[in-house]
């Protein structure tokens, strides 16, 4: 097995956390307000709790007021945009998260659209995605981002690298070849149609996984030394004796470490990050709503 460098995300994130927990005390020094993130949850979908619980603890712990609205399955779509609307125009909300997915009657993008995109801290609305697409400041999506700072973080510049995205998810595939691409790497996307697939994967010094199948990327699909970002997290069947199966990401990863030059574990690699970028885009969100400018390495 080689010496792969295994990334930290979970050490990284902690690091970003408390770098935006500093810039909270300074923005409220200056504005006399704590940044705001609104998320609404539709329903009871157990990781969907999961994930608002958590979202809440991280943004309580970096300063910020965090405001929670749980409504039933059975609300109606204009209803909750009629909530959004509201948040919209509430002066202590910096930020609105919508935690997907939405119950099936509901239209996940008419949502998405109501928010206004100057609070879209998801960076799912198409204004933002629009403006990252032709290189305009933008909101965009947590976990692509929090990708690309591992990425920097790991190797520096990556002017010339060759990088394939495996997916075209407009959560986490397209807005990661947008923010290479502005990196001045040499993109490809790759997806379920690709043709040979492993080739094209070969040729990449950088490998970004988010198709969402389990261990599908082995080793030998990979370029000796390449750097490869997990961003899948699939739980394996439990083996005999397990209540529950083990987390995996979209890699193999003990066969990758023989051939990579570095790979992000799952867990604690892409997955602390999101909800880091998420206090990070709405430290950014309030900065902006304040006309004041941003700190420097948030």
């Amino acid at each position: 097995m080689s010496n792969a460098f295994i990334i930290d995300g979970k050490a990284f994130a902690a690091q970003l956390r408390q770098r935006v927990a500093a810039a909270v005390e300074s923005f409220i020094a200056l504005t006399a307000r704590k940044p705001g993130l609104a998320v609404v949850l539709v329903g009871e979908d157990p990781a969907s709790q999961v994930y608002v619980g958590s979202k809440k603890k991280a943004t309580v712990e970096a300063g910020m007021n965090s405001f929670e609205h749980r409504l039933p399955a059975s609300v109606s779509q204009d209803e909750l945009i009629a909530l959004v609307e509201t948040l919209n125009a509430d002066a202590a909300v910096d930020g609105i998260l919508v935690q997907l997915p939405l119950p099936p009657h509901m239209d996940d993008k008419a949502v998405i659209a109501a928010i206004d995109p100057g609070k879209d801290v998801d960076g799912f609305h198409v204004v933002n995605a629009g403006r990252l697409a032709v290189g305009e400041e933008a909101f965009v999506p947590c976990t692509p981002l929090g990708c690309l700072m591992l990425l920097k973080d790991h190797m520096g510049d990556l002017s010339g690298k060759n990088a394939v995205v495996i997916g075209r998810s407009n959560i986490v595939g397209k807005p990661m070849a947008q923010l290479l691409l502005a990196e001045n790497c040499t993109v490809t996307i790759a997806h379920s149609r690709t043709q040979d697939l492993p080739d094209v994967v070969r040729r990449a010094d950088i490998v970004v996984a988010a198709v969402g199948r389990a261990e599908m990327v082995t080793g030998d699909w990979l370029k000796p030394g390449a750097v490869v970002i997990d961003v899948g997290i699939n739980r394996l069947e439990p083996e005999a004796g397990q209540s529950k199966g083990r987390l995996v990401g979209d890699v193999a990863f003990d066969d990758a470490l023989r051939h990579a030059g570095a790979i992000t574990p799952v867990p604690g690699g892409v997955g602390p990050m999101t909800i880091a970028c998420l206090l990070r885009n709405t430290l950014v969100a309030a900065h902006r709503r304040a006309g004041v400018a941003a700190p420097e390495g948030i």
